[in-house]
């Protein structure tokens, strides 16, 4: 390809993940190679509006890119009309004023309508490459009882749980808080099956604590895992590949606050990572192994983080959950991992790009087998 390769950055999206995903788009941006990329920008508002936007990426995390982008295109959106496809709402204008296909979309969106196989089916049916998950393993990965469910039969330990449905709360409270007395004690950690982000997350420490925990979840999903509480330390390790997918270093969170809740990921900003994690070698290698594993187990590909809880005073790991577009803030893990595993922030996305060219190569063959 003699010019640049065309690539649409997707931002913002439907969910309660909305603005993290601004704050990651702006960081991709920022190390986006401009020599090699001629680079389209697409925010997505909470309303569902699919806006281009050619401004300064310094208003994107803000907010206000929405507003500067509304002011150029006036009453025009993304809207597609006629015999349109699906590749229209990631096509931009030429010179000329025809829509021009993409080459390549990195969708930095997080969360539901975004993370979860939504925008991915989507780019499937616009016939696009796309870096990240599959449809299948984007929806696995963002549904966390599917997720466990996959990776039992892998044989990678996850925390036990006990599954409850939004209506449910009024009429089962005492049966639920029975199974969880007889299967997971207390303390336990309460949340949304699907959500990121430890968004609507609750630490409950006794049984008069649960129902406003449960619902806080039920706003944000119908369907809730009550978790077993872990009394470990937070790790996390970072996967990057397709058929022979590889594992970062592994590091360490200490969390700002209880727990790594949303406010310490996104705004406290005084959570301490430690990269790499002190821990034992054969530890850190059974938490690569098991990233892998579970990576290659629910079929994930381009990248996914893979966090773990290591048990106090043991060698025991356990699987939390894995995340198919992780956070790319400028205090996110999961680039930060890659940096001390030799592979710098604007490599690691030329290596995303690449990974998804790939994939869709494959998909293609495979699809010409049929």
């Amino acid at each position: 390809m003699d010019r640049k390769i065309r690539v649409a950055v997707l931002f913002g999206g439907q969910s309660s993940e909305h603005e993290v995903s601004r704050v990651s788009a702006k960081s991709v941006l920022e190390n986006m190679d401009r020599s090699r990329y001629d680079i389209r920008m697409i925010g997505i508002t909470k309303r569902g509006e699919w806006l281009p936007y050619d401004g300064d990426i310094k208003y994107i995390p803000t907010g206000e890119w929405e507003q500067i982008a509304r002011a150029k295109q006036g009453s025009e959106t993304c809207k597609v009309s006629g015999t349109a496809t699906c590749m229209d709402l990631i096509a931009s204008r030429g010179s000329d004023g025809r829509p021009e296909p993409v080459d390549v979309v990195f969708p930095v969106l997080h969360g539901p309508n975004g993370e979860d196989g939504s925008v991915q089916g989507l780019l499937q049916l616009a016939g696009v490459p796309y870096v990240g998950c599959d449809i299948l393993s984007s929806a696995l990965c963002m549904d966390k009882e599917f997720t466990k469910i996959v990776l039992e039969h892998a044989g990678i330990p996850t925390a036990k749980y006990v599954r409850v449905y939004r209506d449910e709360i009024d009429c089962l409270m005492e049966n639920i808080k029975k199974e969880i007395y007889d299967r997971i004690g207390w303390p336990c950690f309460v949340k949304p099956a699907n959500a990121g982000s430890s968004v609507g997350v609750s630490k409950v420490r006794k049984p008069d604590e649960l129902e406003k925990a449960l619902r806080l979840a039920a706003k944000y999903d119908n369907k809730i895992l009550i978790e077993e509480f872990v009394d470990g330390r937070e790790l996390e390790c970072a996967v990057l590949g397709n058929i022979n997918p590889k594992a970062s270093v592994v590091g360490e969170i200490i969390p700002c606050n209880e727990f790594y809740d949303y406010n310490a990921k996104y705004i406290d900003g005084k959570s301490e990572t430690i990269i790499p994690a002190d821990i034992e070698p054969q530890v850190a290698e059974k938490i690569r192994d098991y990233a892998v594993r579970a990576f290659t187990a629910i079929g994930c590909s381009g990248l996914s983080r893979v966090d773990f809880f290591l048990r106090r005073g043991t060698d025991e790991v356990v699987l939390n959950e894995l995340n198919t577009m992780p956070g790319f803030t400028e205090i996110s893990m999961y680039s930060k991992l890659w940096e001390a595993s030799g592979i710098p922030y604007p490599k690691l996305i030329d290596r995303l790009i690449e990974l998804a060219f790939e994939k869709h190569q494959q998909s293609a063959r495979s699809y010409e087998r049929t």
